[in-house]
């Protein structure tokens, strides 16, 4: 069965390798037209996934992120516009340079190929993931998770019966009908067809596909993200900040996990942010000087130091300087995304230099990390790895390049 499919998208990958731009985006434009105007089917559709996953307990964030409205497709529609609107980076030659003997070489920039994503949860990303590899002319195998399988075969459904319409292979996408263990096991393993794997999820199944895959991997990650509010900062920004950071979604890998403050403002900081993050339900579980600024907060274990909650769940941590701050985010993060509210320029830099993670901020909320948020119309994933791709995964990271060189009866002497 892989075998099949594998095939075919090797194939689909040919064909799309070589398609124009121009043909390429208007089958996007179609891809999100059809989106929204088939809006009524994909929601019905996904309340037979949200309906099995109240069944089944699943906890209300996770439900959230699930759950399709006619207003989140819409948004998905307009990220994948978006990538239609993006220049195209295939075929784009950089570097290009002359050598001493007469030949000019520079590299091009071409697909991967076909890329393997295996994810859960999250129906959006069915589009997302479809829009760019497309656009960068890699085919796709979707194995999406059994919780939002109803989800992802109609919208994949969906895209496919427009790429017939603009005469383009429907293999260019294609979503796994069974969501097993074993299945994922045969396509992290499937070499011969499969040329990059991406998995998006929680820590178990990106380390799962880490450890059983023989395809290469593009390692995204869980999201430990911190804010740290230092000695200077606006505590009324800061406030902002962290509520949004961790109260607007619970249940995504940019949401704030833990809170850092400074010893010198923690007094005021921490009463001021635990009365409105109580409006939300928020659990706070803090070290031994925070717990004796606020009664309601929980004593902190050194797991919670490390957890990735996706919940109504923040940890609190005090610390006596900014490199306190930056050792234990260092020590605990994920790689993902941290924060650092202050009015010194020197500690702001010191920040951005010194805290090892794929997006550093100053005065923001770590929510912005998100391929829609830096312009790239969606996002493939958010890599916390260092080779290739770092931080939300762009049009940019699905190439690769080759040498091309021109010559002109040059032979190595």
């Amino acid at each position: 069965m892989l075998e099949t499919i594998g095939a075919q998208a090797k194939e689909a990958a040919f064909v799309l390798g070589k398609t124009a731009t121009v043909k390429k985006n208007e089958a996007l434009s179609a891809v999100a037209d059809a989106l929204v105007a088939k809006a009524d089917t994909i929601i019905a559709a996904n309340e037979i996934d949200v309906q099995h996953a109240l069944e089944a307990g699943m906890k209300s964030s996770l439900v959230d992120r699930l759950k399709l409205t006619k207003e989140r497709i819409e948004a998905m529609a307009l990220g994948v516009k978006q990538v239609a609107e993006l220049d195209d980076p295939i075929g784009e030659v950089i570097g290009m340079k002359l050598r001493p003997n007469g030949l000019k070489i520079g590299q091009m920039r071409v697909p991967l190929g076909v890329i393997g994503i295996i994810y859960e949860s999250r129906p959006n990303v069915t589009a997302d993931a479809f829009s760019l590899c497309f656009k960068t002319g890699n085919a796709v195998i979707l194995r999406g998770g059994s919780d939002a399988i109803h989800s992802n075969l109609c919208i994949g459904e969906i895209i496919g019966q427009v790429l017939e319409e603009q005469d383009l292979p429907k293999t260019c996408i294609q979503v796994l009908k069974d969501t097993s263990r074993e299945t994922a096991t045969e396509l992290m393993r499937l070499n011969r067809y499969v040329d990059v794997l991406i998995p998006r999820g929680g820590a178990g199944l990106i380390q799962s596909v880490v450890q059983n895959a023989t395809v290469p991997v593009i390692e995204t990650g869980t999201g430990n993200c911190h804010v740290y509010v230092d000695d200077s900062a606006d505590l009324d920004m800061a406030c902002d900040i962290v509520f949004n950071a961790k109260t607007q979604r619970l249940g995504v890998c940019n949401a704030c996990e833990s809170l850092v403050v400074h010893k010198a403002v923690a007094q005021p900081f921490i009463k001021k942010i635990a009365e409105r993050l109580q409006t939300k339900g928020i659990e706070l579980r803090g070290d031994e000087e925070a717990c004796s600024i606020v009664e309601t907060i929980l004593p902190a274990t050194e797991e919670d130091w490390g957890t990735e909650y996706l919940d109504a769940i923040l940890s609190i941590k005090t610390v006596s300087s900014i490199d306190e701050a930056i050792a234990h985010i260092n020590r605990y993060n994920t790689k993902h995304s941290e924060t650092i509210v202050t009015k010194d320029y020197n500690h702001s830099e010191q920040f951005l230099k010194e805290v090892d993670a794929a997006c550093v901020y100053v005065n923001a909320s770590t929510r912005f990390t998100d391929g829609f948020e830096f312009g790239f119309g969606a996002e493939i994933g958010i890599s916390t790895q260092k080779l290739h791709a770092r931080g939300p995964m762009g049009l940019l990271a699905l190439t690769t390049t080759k040498y091309v060189i021109y010559g002109d009866g040059q032979i190595r002497e």
